[in-house]
C-alpha cells in the first residue's frame, strides 16, 4: 500500500538535509557520481537486508507455542519467545534463521527453525522542487520486493510542475556513510527510452527536482504525455488581465480524459476565452504568462498567439499552472488585414456587438457572431422599414483602432456575398444607420409643417362643436 506521510513537512525534511536542496543544485557538478551505485530494481530475497517495520514469519518445528508472525521494532530487534530481544537488522533471512537456530539450540532438543519474510517494511522516500505534492512518502514494496525508481515516486507525488527542469533531477542518497548526489537525466528517458536514466531507488533517498531556466513550450506535449509528467486536473484558477472582455480571476474546469491526458491540459486560450475573448486593439504578438515557481521565483513566458494563428501549431497555446496570472497588452496600431484572423479564434469573444439605427423595424443593439457580414445585421434587426427606409445605400460608423472614427457609404444589395464594397463583414461596436428615403423625407417635412395648422383646425372644430 502506497501513502503519503503526513508527518512530515517540506520544511522539516529541507532542515534535515546538511545542505539546502537548492544549494545541492548549485553543486551538483561537484557531488555528482559519473558512475551511480547500481540498486537492482528486483531485490533477489537472499539478498534482501532486515530494517525497521519488517515483519517476520518464524515457524520452530514441534514448538508452535514459539511460532508466529513478530515485527522488528525501530531498534531492529524481535521480542522471541525464550529468547527475549534479538538484533536482526542487516541481516539477510537466512542469517537470521541460522541465529536463531544457535539460540534455540540450548532450550530445544532438535532446533529447526523456517524463516519467511511475510511483509517487507515500507521505504521513506521523501521529494521536493518542481513536484505537484512534495513531501515524505512510504512505498511499499510489491511481493517479488520490487523497488521504485525516481518517475514512479514523481508520479505518486501527482507529477511535476510545467518548470520542472528534468534534465537534472537530483537524488541525494548516503553511501558507504557519505552524503553523496546522483543525477537523473529523465528528459533522455521521456525521449530515447534510456531506462538507465530512471534510476532506482533505496529506503532514505531524497529527490530533488529543480526549476528551469526558461520554460520550453514546444516540449510540454513530451513530458504531458510521461506517466510522471504534467498531470490533468479538473479545475484551477489564473487571472487574466489587460485587453480583455472580463478581466480578473478566472477558474477554468475540464472534463479528464485518461486515455488523452494531452487534450484536458488547461491551455492560454481557453483562459482568454473565459475572460470574454480579446477585445479590438489586443497585442497578442506579445502575451505575458506571469508565473510562480517553487523556489518563489517568478518566470515570464512570452507567448505569440499570431504566429499560433498562422502556423496551427497548438503545442504553442501555452499549458497553464495554478496562480498563473495572463496579461495581455494593448497594441500600438493594428493591421485591417489581421481583425477578420483575429474575430475567428478561439479566443475572440463569441459574439460582438453592434447597433443598427434609423429605420429599420427593430433598431437597436443586436449580438452577432464575429465576422457577421453587414447584410446579416440588418436582417437580424428585422429588415428595412420598407414604407420609410432608403434600401439603396447605409452609412457604417466606425470607431478605428487609433481612436479616429470613419463613416463609409455602403451601396447595399441583399443578394450580395461578403465584399468590402457591398457587404462588409463587421466588427464590435459598429453602428449601421439606415436613413430614411426621399419620398419618407419629403413627406415627414410637409407634416412637420403642417402640424401646427392641424391644432388650429382642432380649436375650430372643438368652437364649431
Amino acid at each position: 500500500m502506497i501513502s503519503q506521510n503526513k508527518l512530515f513537512s517540506t520544511s522539516i525534511l529541507l532542515l534535515s538535509l546538511a545542505l539546502p536542496l537548492p544549494a545541492l543544485a548549485q553543486q551538483q557538478t561537484i557531488s555528482a557520481i559519473s558512475q551511480p551505485v547500481e540498486v537492482k530494481r528486483v531485490l533477489d530475497p537472499s539478498e534482501y537486508t532486515l530494517g525497521s517495520g519488517d515483519r517476520l514469519r518464524i515457524d520452530i518445528f514441534q514448538a508452535k507455542d514459539y511460532s508466529g508472525e513478530y515485527a522488528i521494532v525501530s531498534d531492529g530487534t524481535i521480542t522471541l519467545p525464550l529468547l527475549g530481544n534479538i538484533k536482526v537488522k542487516g541481516l539477510t533471512i537466512a542469517q537470521t534463521t541460522n541465529l536463531l537456530k544457535r539460540k534455540y539450540a540450548d532450550y530445544l532438543k532438535v532446533s529447526v527453525v523456517t524463516v519467511i519474510l511475510s511483509q517487507p517494511r515500507p521505504l521513506k522516500i521523501a521529494i521536493a522542487g518542481e513536484i505537484d505534492r512534495p513531501g515524505s512518502y512510504e512505498v511499499a514494496l510489491k511481493d517479488d520486493l520490487q523497488y521504485p525508481s525516481v518517475s514512479d515516486l514523481m508520479e505518486l507525488a501527482g507529477g511535476i510542475t510545467t518548470a520542472a527542469d528534468v534534465r537534472q533531477v537530483q537524488i541525494r542518497r548516503v553511501i558507504s556513510g557519505k552524503n553523496e548526489v546522483l543525477t537523473a537525466n529523465l528528459w533522455d528517458f521521456i525521449q530515447q527510452g534510456n531506462k538507465d536514466e530512471d534510476l532506482t531507488l533505496q529506503d532514505g533517498d531524497t529527490i530533488y527536482v529543480p526549476t528551469v531556466d526558461q520554460i520550453n513550450v514546444a516540449e510540454t506535449p513530451m513530458l504531458a504525455s510521461a506517466n510522471f509528467g504534467i498531470q490533468p486536473v479538473e479545475s484551477l484558477n489564473v487571472a487574466v488581465v489587460g485587453e480583455v472582455y472580463r478581466p480578473g480571476t478566472h477558474k477554468i474546469e475540464s472534463k479528464l480524459d485518461k486515455e488523452n491526458p494531452q487534450s484536458t491540459l488547461p491551455r492560454l486560450s481557453e483562459a482568454i476565452t473565459q475572460a470574454g475573448g480579446i477585445k479590438p486593439l489586443a497585442d497578442v504578438r506579445n502575451v505575458e504568462v506571469h508565473r510562480l515557481t517553487r523556489t518563489g521565483t517568478q518566470q515570464v513566458i512570452n507567448v505569440n498567439l499570431w504566429e499560433m494563428l498562422q502556423s496551427g501549431d497548438t503545442n504553442k497555446d501555452v499549458v497553464l499552472q495554478k496562480g498563473d496570472t495572463i496579461i495581455i497588452p494593448k497594441a500600438d496600431k493594428l493591421d485591417s488585414s489581421e481583425v477578420s484572423t483575429l474575430s475567428s479564434a478561439t479566443f475572440a469573444p463569441a459574439t460582438i456587438r453592434v447597433n443598427v439605427v434609423g429605420e429599420v423595424k427593430k433598431p437597436g443593439p443586436i449580438d452577432v457572431p464575429p465576422n457577421t457580414p453587414l447584410n446579416n445585421a440588418i436582417l437580424a434587426a428585422g429588415g428595412f422599414d420598407m414604407e420609410r427606409a432608403d434600401v439603396q445605400t447605409v452609412d457604417l460608423i466606425r470607431l478605428n483602432p487609433d481612436g479616429t472614427v470613419s463613416k463609409q457609404k455602403i451601396r447595399i444589395d441583399l443578394a450580395k456575398d461578403i465584399s468590402d464594397a457591398n457587404n462588409p463583414t463587421l466588427q464590435n461596436e459598429d453602428v449601421i444607420m439606415v436613413e430614411r428615403s426621399r419620398q419618407t423625407t419629403a413627406s415627414d417635412r410637409i407634416q412637420t409643417i403642417l402640424k401646427p395648422f392641424g391644432s388650429i383646425f382642432s380649436i375650430f372644430r372643438f368652437f364649431a362643436f
